[in-house]
C-alpha cells in the first residue's frame, strides 16, 4: 500500500538533522493546519536553493555565484587562510570577527568510511597554498579523532611549504565548570595552556 501524502511529508521532513518522527509530525501538522502559505513559500525557496546554490570556486563554501561574496571582498586579509570542515563553520568563525580567507573541506578524513584526501578537496589545497602569499594557515577542524587527523595531515602539507600553521584552541568553554567537562577536553585545555 502506498504512503499517503501526509506520511510522505513526515518522512521528507525527517531528512533534516535533529528531526525525528514526532518532530516531523508536529511540523507537518503545523504547516497544514495553520501555515500553508509559509509552507508554499518554504517549498518554493527550497527548490530554488537546491537548483541554484553550488560551491565557490575559490573557497568551496555555498554560494549562488561562481565566487562567493567573501572571496570577492577586497578588504579581507589575503595573508590568512582558515581551513574548516564545512560551510556552517565559516559562519561561526565570522561571528568571532575573523577577516581572512577560507578553504572549506566539506568533510574530514575518515579512512574507515572510505573518505580520503581527494574526497575532501585536499587535491585542490596545494594549488591554493602555492599561489597565495600566505603568512599563516589556521586549522579549524573539529576536535574529534577525524578532525585531529585531518588537521595533522593538512598541517604537514602546509609546513612542507614553509608556511606557518596554527590550530584553533580547544578546551573548557567560557562559563563551563570543570566537573561537567570530559577528560579529553580538559587534557586539550591543559596541553594548550598559555602563560599569563
Amino acid at each position: 500500500m502506498a504512503q499517503s501524502l501526509l506520511e510522505q511529508l513526515v518522512e521528507a521532513l525527517r531528512c533534516m538533522p535533529g528531526i525525528g518522527r514526532k518532530s516531523a509530525q508536529r511540523i507537518a501538522h503545523q504547516l497544514l493546519q495553520r501555515n500553508r502559505d509559509a509552507a508554499r513559500h518554504l517549498s518554493k525557496v527550497m527548490l530554488e536553493a537546491m537548483e541554484n546554490i553550488g560551491h565557490c570556486q575559490r573557497c568551496r563554501t555555498f554560494t549562488e555565484n561562481t565566487v562567493c561574496h567573501r572571496c570577492q571582498n577586497k578588504k579581507r586579509d589575503d595573508s590568512l587562510l582558515c581551513i574548516v570542515e564545512n560551510p556552517a563553520d565559516v559562519d561561526s568563525i565570522e561571528e568571532a570577527n575573523y577577516r581572512g580567507r577560507y578553504f572549506v573541506l566539506l568533510g574530514h578524513l575518515s579512512p574507515l568510511d572510505g573518505i580520503g584526501p581527494d574526497d575532501i578537496g585536499l587535491d585542490e589545497l596545494p594549488v591554493l597554498l602555492d599561489k597565495e602569499n600566505l603568512k599563516e594557515v589556521i586549522l579549524a577542524t573539529s576536535s574529534t579523532i577525524e578532525g585531529e587527523a585531518t588537521a595533522h595531515f593538512i598541517g604537514e602539507m602546509v609546513k612542507a611549504r614553509g608556511i606557518p600553521v596554527s590550530r584553533i584552541a580547544h578546551g573548557v568553554p567560557m562559563g563551563g565548570e570543570l566537573e561537567y567537562v570530559n577528560s579529553l577536553t580538559i587534557a586539550h585545555a591543559i596541553n594548550g595552556r598559555k602563560q599569563i
